[in-house]
């Protein structure tokens, strides 16, 4: 039986263990001030990072849903594993002998716990691997050696073999020490008519890792005519490791590229996956026995840190045909909520990335991803190509499939600007009744609610409320707001000024809802550091809205005397202002920390209790020096200085 795990071991690897480090490998972190990182949650879905982890206090909280706690809390969390659990799998990452109360150091872990299963699966691949090696595994290599997939790559990828014996895995497994009941949770093993047998036999298998790059299951193909196994691919059932909706394959090998590039490529198979990552595009994935669904797009948006409309980057690949055309309509469908680019892939003649490299080498791999098509064209010169766009009537009845999938299109610019591309895609000289058409169709949308492309964000919900009521624009004199509404005009006035402290303004810090709608607007132009200047920048941020309301306060906070005497003065004043919103945003959180604190115990739950004091200590010295910065340009905003 095993023994209770010490304190003083608890906090030793707690103390050694960097928590950003093991949170980097689910989400994507950036820097946002001296001891705290941020990303996209991974606990709930949101279109703006406030998941914060804090390095030096080995906490992390989000300010959007609530979770919090240490590195332990993190992985009971992400993992869904049990406290015990979680200490023992950071003991074993760090090499930490755990000494434990009544049990030594070589307590057997409980059979059947998460740590167990990643074990079976752990020998499992090992076993596959090296039966790849055998004779009767001639055909499995085969198959790899034809896609041009040597020894070298099979190897890199983890390729196994399962072989024909009913239960030689299972016999093997036993002999190591494991139980059939693991066997079976882990979905290696399974009950037969006459005892244990393989899940898998006679079949090519290509290991599934999880973020952290454990073995977490495995995908089979079949090789043999005589196989009596339904599908040419199956995949290990849903078990406590394995669930489909959740895993992508080759995301362990390419998680460190897509953050850094930004880009993430879905292909459809284990072996495009391959050819891809062999032929220099390091940033693909496949899902795994499903489709690849909202879910795994949470999964990429977190490590591309898709927090600006303009940096992440997806890329599909579909094949030319009917099937690829529905991928892509559902593709555009899931796109509305996604806050970045995306783009269609597709080979010539419906080849497969593995069947295109094959054929025409990695170059040709590369230029397919180099050649990519937006997806919003994409899908709309594909409802145009069921057409004659050479006949009156094929024209009229092109725009009338067109422009309700063009008005889907959440983005105002880009709405009006492929509302523009599909009066010259059909050949319609008159431009502007498509645009007025495609613009009268989204209005419709948004006021029943929103289109068939599912639930608005919040973020967006706020600008329509503004555009739908033009009577909601501020008191340009409400002493309250004057430091959000100075902020504001600071950044459209001098960008580059306000630089990097405004954009990691939330639009939550700005409490009037035109004001925030002003903040989103600027965000989609891609923030201050866009590069523009004077009336570009200003018409390039105007030109996200039609709202005449909007685009009338855009041009008061543009042309706005900020109350200062000389332009040596307006840096002061901008650092003072900044300052001032900023710690009135940080007081709004403390105050809803300080309401969060006293409803929880700290005696009945003293991991929540401890990490949310832990950020309340961070954000109330935060707040401290920014009131300091506020203060040390009062004089700015009391003299005009």
């Amino acid at each position: 039986m095993a023994g209770r795990l010490p304190d003083r071991d608890i906090a030793a690897i707690r103390d050694r263990v960097r928590i950003e480090d093991i949170v980097g490998e689910y989400v994507a972190l950036k820097r946002a001030g001296a001891d705290s990182m941020k990303g996209l949650c991974p606990f709930h879905d949101e279109k703006s990072p406030s998941f914060h982890v804090r390095p030096n206090h080995g906490l992390f909280h989000c300010f959007g849903c609530g979770e919090g706690g240490d590195v332990f809390a993190f992985l009971q969390k992400i993992d869904h594993v049990g406290f015990v659990e979680a200490v023992e799998q950071m003991a074993d990452r760090i090499g930490y002998q755990i000494n434990y109360e009544g049990g030594g150091t070589s307590v057997q872990r409980d059979r059947g716990t998460r740590s167990r299963l990643v074990a079976a699966n752990a020998a499992a691949h090992e076993f596959y691997m090296a039966q790849l090696r055998e004779p009767g595994a001639e055909t499995a290599r085969k198959f790899l050696t034809d896609r041009n997939f040597d020894a070298a790559a099979a190897e890199q990828f983890g390729c196994g073999y399962a072989p024909a014996g009913w239960d030689t895995l299972t016999k093997h497994l036993l002999r190591k020490g494991f139980e059939f009941k693991e066997l079976e949770g882990a979905g290696l093993s399974r009950q037969g008519q006459r005892g244990p047998i393989d899940r898998f036999h006679r079949r090519l298998l290509w290991p599934i890792r999880n973020l952290g790059g454990d073995v977490i299951g495995f995908g089979a193909r079949k090789l043999f005519d005589d196989d009596t196994m339904p599908g040419k691919y199956i995949n290990t059932p849903e078990t406590i490791l394995y669930k489909k909706s959740q895993v992508l394959f080759g995301l362990d090998l390419a998680k460190r590229d897509i953050a850094k590039g930004h880009q993430a490529v879905v292909v459809e198979g284990y072996t495009d996956v391959m050819a891809m990552h062999l032929a220099g595009v390091k940033t693909a994935v496949a899902s795994c026995g499903t489709a690849f669904g909202d879910e795994h797009l949470a999964l990429l948006r977190r490590l591309l840190l898709d927090d600006n409309f303009w940096r992440g980057e997806i890329i599909y690949t579909f094949d030319g045909d009917a099937a690829g055309q529905a991928a892509a309509l559902k593709a555009f469908a899931g796109d509305q909520k996604l806050a970045g680019q995306t783009y269609i892939a597709v080979a010539p003649d419906g080849q497969d990335p593995c069947e295109l490299r094959q054929h025409s080498g990695d170059g040709a791999v590369r230029d397919l991803v180099a050649r990519r098509t937006p997806l919003y064209e994409f899908v709309i010169r594909g409802l145009l190509a069921d057409h004659n766009l050479d006949t009156a009537e094929g024209q009229v009845e092109s725009l009338r499939r067109a422009i309700p999938v063009v008005a889907q299109i959440k983005d105002n610019a880009l709405r009006k600007a492929y509302a523009t591309k599909l009066a010259g895609w059909v050949g319609w000289d008159d431009i502007q009744t498509v645009v007025r058409r495609v613009g009268d169709e989204a209005r419709r949308n948004r006021m029943g609610g929103g289109s068939a492309g599912g639930r608005q964000a919040p973020a967006a919900r706020q600008t329509e409320v503004v555009a739908e009521h033009p009577a909601a624009r501020p008191n340009p004199n409400d002493p309250t707001l004057m430091p959000q509404r100075q902020v504001l005009a600071a950044a459209l006035q001098y960008p580059a000024m306000a630089g990097a402290v405004f954009d990691s303004l939330e639009a939550d810090a700005f409490t009037h809802p035109a004001y925030a709608a002003v903040r989103l607007l600027i965000s989609e132009v891609g923030g201050t550091g866009a590069g523009l200047g004077g009336a570009e920048w200003v018409n390039a941020v105007a030109d996200r809205t039609d709202d005449l309301t909007m685009r009338a306060l855009l041009s008061e906070l543009a042309n706005e005397p900020l109350p200062v005497k000389n332009a040596a003065g307006i840096p002061r004043f901008v650092a003072g202002v900044l300052a001032r919103t900023q710690e009135a945003w940080v007081g709004r959180q403390i105050a809803e920390l300080k309401s969060k604190l006293q409803r929880v115990s700290s005696t009945e739950q003293p991991d929540a209790y401890m990490a949310l004091f832990g950020d309340l200590v961070a954000l109330e010295q935060y707040r401290k020096s920014l009131l300091t910065q506020a203060m040390g340009n009062h004089n700015d905003f009391a003299t005009g200085a």
